[in-house]
């Protein structure tokens, strides 16, 4: 299935952008979390007004790569911070005052500090940022009446139609197998 979203119907000129799923309980929530899981879509989510312990497994969400890059930035902040001293005192210009080594490196402790923190925290924003794919300033699930109780009440499992997977009917037809209190189309 291409991943280019369809008109609604072929003379409506609004384009559909997926299926929006209403739960009552967690239970309904995280069991139709592992159906749409285990049929293989890819551009879902679930949304809850609390934490959902197990919707993460039930998701299939895998472990995050986020602290991974944080330590490369950390890293690299430091070996930054130590080449750099080390450049601009023994290299570039080297200057002996009262006998002192031309790098001594706990002189540059402070520097090598900040700049470690410095890629640490740019790198954690950026990173956070970049791997959430934010911001993301409009989605069609706000455009739901419906989904306003998703901050109280509610739980809703939403399927993307640019979902490699999706077809209309054969999504309608799994979500509906999942007994959702209401199904409602996404409107782009």
């Amino acid at each position: 299935m291409s991943s280019v979203r369809q008109p609604i119907t072929d003379s409506d000129p609004r384009v559909m952008a997926g299926f929006l799923a209403e739960y009552t309980t967690v239970d309904d929530l995280v069991r139709a979390a592992e159906r749409v899981r285990d049929a293989g879509y890819q551009n879902w989510d679930c949304h809850s007004p609390f934490p959902v312990h197990g919707l993460d497994r039930a998701m299939g969400i895998k472990y995050t790569k986020l602290p991974i890059f944080i330590l490369c930035c950390g890293l690299t902040g430091l070996a930054t911070a130590v080449v750099l001293q080390w450049w601009m005192n023994a290299v570039d210009y080297p200057y002996l005052i009262s006998g002192k080594p031309i790098y001594s490196f706990p002189a540059n402790v402070p520097i090598i500090f900040e700049l470690t923190v410095l890629f640490t925290a740019f790198g954690t924003l950026f990173g956070l940022l970049g791997f959430n794919k934010l911001p993301q300033w409009r989605h069609a699930t706000f455009s739901s009446e419906r989904f306003r109780r998703a901050t109280q009440d509610r739980f809703f499992i939403s399927v993307e139609s640019n979902d490699p997977k999706f077809d209309r009917e054969k999504t309608r037809t799994l979500l509906a197998g999942t007994n959702p209190s209401a199904i409602e189309e996404l409107e782009d």
